[in-house]
């Protein structure tokens, strides 16, 4: 089984051959690879290292945690696998508890009921004005 590192706070203008060779200082059983911009090909300030050993992820987190990289700190800790098929569903929220809780802010063309929708305004007003002059039979 596969242990999977998140490495952040890659500085710019990251040489991923001189990172490696830090990486291999620590461990020759760990592989890295670089998140990349699709458009233009750079690093996005962090990536992904993977070890078939748990002493040597322990070891990594341990050594590069904080470490300072050409002029940045790293930020070395275990990455947490995302299911994506249950990420879809929302059926992974109650089981990652670790996130903090807060009202998310959704922004939907849904009528909002409190209000009439403003494409019948006008309508709405000339309907109102129609049923307040309508006389009732006596």
């Amino acid at each position: 089984m596969s242990i999977r590192i998140y490495i952040g706070n890659l500085p710019q203008g990251f040489n991923p051959k001189e990172f490696d060779s830090i990486l291999k200082s620590v461990s020759d059983s760990i592989r890295f690879k670089a998140v990349l911009d699709k458009d233009t090909k750079e690093c996005r300030g962090f990536g992904f290292a993977t070890t078939n050993n748990e002493e040597n992820a322990c070891l990594v987190i341990e050594k590069l945690n904080g470490f300072e990289f050409n002029g940045s700190k790293l930020r070395v800790e275990l990455s947490e696998k995302k299911d994506s098929s249950s990420k879809r569903n929302g059926s992974n929220l109650n089981k990652n508890k670790k996130r903090k809780d807060f009202k998310k802010i959704v922004h939907s063309d849904a009528p909002n009921l409190e209000a009439p929708d403003p494409r019948w305004a006008g309508e709405l007003s000339k309907l109102k004005d129609l049923l307040a002059n309508q006389k009732t039979p006596a």
